[in-house]
């Protein structure tokens, strides 16, 4: 069912991916190809805002904040596993890997090499402070528009 705190928490999240998307090309390669990155970081956390953050809101203050920072870190957990994946399609069409089990290892290797490179802190404090203000944002929808 739609409400308020689904879609406040929906483009908030969205928001947040924004930058953080923003944070995390300069830390990339330079030879690094996006293409969609920020496109699908948000639509992800569209997603996430949606059926993760929104139904969970209305318990209280600190209820709220941690609902923003799992959101948060339920989005990361997602793009990361998902930006891995497209970049073992991107390597298995060079015909790296030698079967279709060491590709989809190599999804989780991959990104857990992209979650060491983003693991510095201006990122980590924007995704913390983003979360809090994504959970906080929610709550007070959820209070407002209910």
């Amino acid at each position: 069912m739609p409400t308020a705190a689904r879609l406040v928490a929906a483009f908030a999240l969205a928001a947040l991916a924004f930058v953080l998307s923003g944070q995390i090309m300069p830390l990339m390669p330079d030879d690094t190809d996006f293409g969609y990155f920020t496109h699908v970081n948000m639509g992800l956390a569209l997603v996430v805002g949606w059926r993760v953050i929104g139904p969970r809101a209305g318990r209280g203050l600190v209820p709220g904040i941690n609902n923003g920072l799992t959101g948060t870190a339920v989005l990361v957990l997602l793009a990361l596993v998902l930006q891995g994946a497209v970049e073992m399609f991107r390597l298995a069409n060079r015909h790296i890997y030698d079967g279709p089990f060491e590709a989809l290892a190599a999804i989780f290797t991959i990104a857990l090499e992209y979650f060491f490179i983003m693991a510095v802190p201006s990122v980590l404090v924007t995704f913390v402070v983003g979360g809090v203000v994504v959970g906080l944002a929610t709550e007070t929808a959820n209070k407002r528009w209910k």
